[in-house]
């Protein structure tokens, strides 16, 4: 499984981020930053507060939001969250 290395703020919602496998990419957050966990992180100054969580591996916020590593690793869509209908 590849994990989360490092991770950098370059501008707005672009993290570079350094994979285990020492691949390295850039990827725009502002699509992830969806549920009301992401909402606060809209704002620029809270979004630049990640660290890299070693036991997780990828980039955690102090609010509990994170991101799967797999989906930023293999470019995937986050699941769609629950509406609530049954």
């Amino acid at each position: 499984m590849v994990r989360v290395k490092r991770a950098k703020h370059v501008r707005d919602y672009l993290v570079e981020f350094t994979f285990t496998d020492e691949s390295v990419r850039r990827i725009d957050l502002k699509k992830y930053l969806v549920g009301p966990i992401f909402e606060p992180l809209k704002e620029i100054d809270a979004f630049k507060r990640f660290k890299v969580d070693r036991e997780l591996g990828t980039i955690v916020w102090p609010n509990g939001a994170d991101i799967d590593p797999d989906v930023l690793y293999l470019n995937l869509t986050p699941a769609p969250r629950e509406t609530g209908v049954r």
